[in-house]
């Protein structure tokens, strides 16, 4: 089975991405994951994508579809896609990679997410520098302000997670990304979900919807 989440950043599609894989035994892909990591080794990929993901832009076809392909060229499990594709064109793109392989994409899950609530998770969140794990000082707050539970790092507030950036994150989502609802909605395999519940009850929700699916 191949699945990809689709919703505003912030929607709750990383978390739920996780539950999902552990669940379904699927691979989970985070592109942006993926692009931090390699900003963090500062490799030739990782350079030309930090300037784009600093201010909050998307990084070019080429650079993400490459990137896939590597990673995943020789992958068996079924792949869960976590934000990715953002445009009609990475979509066509990915729909043609999946047909080389003789494989498509059987579940495409929408979560459906206020744009308000998503400023306001967007705007408190936090993450470590060191172990990476997200904190949000609303929701799940670490035990003592701005220092991780897990390793004791200091937390940041990500470049991409400044309200200046997030309000430009989002008007990108509403140019480009939205346009892939209409795209998957023709497809058959189309789901939507209440992505402003609790992570669980969206987890919950979400594998009921995919099991229910022919």
């Amino acid at each position: 089975m191949n699945i990809i989440l689709l919703g505003y950043p912030g929607s709750g599609k990383g978390t739920l991405a996780k539950d999902l894989s552990k669940s379904l035994d699927m691979i989970h892909v985070s592109t942006g994951d993926i692009l931090r990591d390699e900003m963090a080794k500062k490799t030739p990929l990782g350079l030309e994508a930090s300037s784009y993901m600093a201010g909050g832009r998307l990084v070019p076809d080429r650079l993400v579809m490459d990137m896939l392909k590597v990673r995943l060229g020789a992958e068996t499990r079924g792949l869960l896609f976590d934000g990715f594709p953002r445009t009609v064109a990475q979509a066509e793109a990915l729909d043609a990679w999946f047909g080389t392989r003789g494989q498509e994409i059987d579940s495409v899950v929408f979560l459906n997410v206020a744009e308000a609530v998503v400023m306001a998770r967007l705007g408190s969140r936090r993450t470590c520098t060191g172990c990476g794990k997200i904190y949000n000082v609303i929701s799940n707050a670490p035990a003592k302000e701005g220092v991780c539970d897990a390793c004791g790092k200091p937390l940041m507030t990500r470049e991409d997670d400044k309200t200046e950036v997030i309000a430009r994150r989002i008007q990108v989502y509403k140019d480009q990304t939205e346009p892939l609802l209409a795209y998957y909605r023709s497809s058959g395999t189309f789901v939507e979900a209440d992505g402003g519940k609790t992570p669980d009850a969206v987890t919950k929700d979400v594998l009921t919807l995919l099991h229910a699916k022919p």
